[in-house]
């Protein structure tokens, strides 16, 4: 069952012009420190914190929130990477509250997550379903 769907699309020069402009500033309040460990030692620095950013983006809409709205703030959604290097999301504080509120009873909940960009353009795509809780 899909509970929420969200997309979004972001032109990496606007996010090189805020890394430029607010750096540390901008860094320090959107991302995790995970997001920003990695992202800095991308040699393509920008497209790895923009791909990051639009999985906020996305993630904040699948869970039909917005940020910051409704109690859920930028480091509250992060992305981070299986061990096989596949994205996913790391939900906390509001977020994590919202994917259980939004979770039917006797469900478990599932986060699909994609991210891509081809300069100038991020993009990431996020499904939150739920599939029966399996007994144990």
């Amino acid at each position: 069952m899909i509970l929420g769907i969200g997309n979004d699309l972001l032109d990496i020069r606007r996010l090189e012009k805020t890394l430029a402009r607010f750096e540390e500033r901008f860094t320090q309040r959107v991302f995790t420190e995970t997001e920003r460990r990695k992202s800095d030692r991308r040699a393509e620095r920008a497209a790895s914190y923009a791909k990051r950013f639009a999985a906020k983006e996305a993630a904040a809409k699948a869970l039909g929130t917005g940020v910051p709205r409704k109690g859920v703030h930028w480091q509250h959604i992060g992305v981070v990477n299986e061990p096989s290097g596949r994205p996913t999301l790391d939900l906390k504080g509001g977020a994590e509250k919202r994917l259980i509120d939004m979770t039917p009873p006797g469900m478990t909940p599932q986060i699909h997550i994609t991210i891509t960009d081809d300069y100038p353009w991020a993009q990431a795509l996020v499904i939150i379903s739920a599939v029966p809780t399996e007994d144990d």
